[in-house]
């Protein structure tokens, strides 16, 4: 598997935020989007080509309880399988961060699911690729109907809403799973964002996301 990094540090998203976790981060995606803070995955994968076993030793190293597998999209990565089982034998919370679009039968306490609005489709030539695979129902109900999940959206503008609602509508998902938090790398551009959509998340019964690391350590690698 070609992995971009392998780090401890604590969940700086979603429902678990502020949990010492380790962090497996798989280099590849099949999604470009035009926002993409980890650009050295998707837009320009990057990484070291490990066997399994070398990457749940240096998970082991770390002592955590927790572990991230993230990207890029794990859900593409080849032995994404084999590895959650590998960390299902350790007897680890096992979080899998994925957009949503490719299902594999892996384990999985919290399947993070992060479905991609139209506001991360690209400019030139990757755009129409992007935009025929960034939503993918089918895929989406049957993550969450064998997983344990939560939908995180990044919302950028007021606007995306509106594809929100739809989405929701369509899959018949709980609200009470669904966490909204605002798109940017800046903790100043976060902080503004932030403050409107708190106030959607308190109309819509949604829950609200900061982005922890951002904040901590601003927009850097291996935290």
């Amino acid at each position: 598997m070609r992995i971009a990094e392998i780090f401890h540090s604590v969940q700086g998203e979603g429902s678990l935020a502020g949990v010492p976790s380790v962090f497996v981060r798989t280099s590849g995606c099949n999604l470009r989007c035009s926002w993409c803070d980890t650009p050295y995955t998707s837009w320009r994968p990057e990484g070291e080509d490990l066997p399994v076993e070398r990457i749940l030793a240096r998970v082991d190293s770390f002592g955590a309880g927790h572990v991230v597998v993230t990207g890029g999209e794990p859900m593409i990565a080849p032995e994404i399988a084999v590895l959650s089982r590998g960390l299902r034998t350790r007897g680890l919370h096992i979080t899998i961060e994925t957009a949503g679009t490719r299902y594999e039968p892996v384990e999985c306490d919290l399947m993070s699911i992060s479905p991609k609005l139209s506001n991360s489709t690209p400019e030139g030539d990757w755009a129409a690729r992007h935009d025929r695979l960034r939503l993918q129902p089918e895929v989406l109900r049957r993550l969450m109907e064998e997983f344990e999940y939560q939908l995180k959206f990044v919302v950028a503008h007021p606007t995306d809403l509106n594809e929100i609602r739809e989405l929701l509508e369509k899959l018949e998902a709980d609200r009470g799973r669904v966490i909204l938090m605002p798109e940017g790398v800046d903790p100043g551009v976060l902080r503004e964002r932030g403050r409107w959509i708190v106030e959607v998340c308190k109309q819509e019964g949604f829950r609200f996301s900061p982005r922890l690391h951002v904040d901590l350590w601003g927009n850097r690698r291996g935290v």
